[in-house]
């Protein structure tokens, strides 16, 4: 019993995991263009002060673009769990009323048998 219920629940997240990837949204679309990285020239201290002001601006534009990213990851991933947690939900219903069906069989016919043989034997 415990075999059929665990491939059943496998299969299923099988099957969960191959539809939600297949539904992932992109965290970066939103976000617009990654900033490139700039070069750094030290050569001298034009190209160096220059170099500085590059950094900064792109520090500034890559902190924001992350932060974007990651807000917009953090939206995905719990749209995400909360998909997987009603699906399991479900999925865990199923297998318990299956389970409670079954012992329910199983403790009438026990009781049954147990009657029917109590009676014969006093034939």
């Amino acid at each position: 019993m415990k075999r059929i219920v665990f491939s059943l629940l496998s299969a299923s997240f099988a099957c969960a995991s191959i539809s939600a990837s297949s539904a992932l949204a992109d965290p970066r679309a939103k976000c617009g263009q990654e900033p490139s990285a700039p070069a750094i020239t030290a050569t001298d201290t034009a190209h160096y002060n220059a170099s500085v002001d590059k950094f900064q601006a792109y520090e500034k534009e890559a902190r924001a673009y992350n932060s974007c990213v990651a807000s917009a990851a953090q939206k995905e991933e719990q749209a995400i769990s909360e998909d997987a947690r009603d699906r399991i939900a479900k999925i865990h219903a199923v297998s318990t009323g299956v389970q409670q069906r079954i012992a329910a069989n199983f403790s009438h016919m026990s009781a049954e048998l147990t009657t029917a043989g109590k009676k014969l034997a006093k034939h």
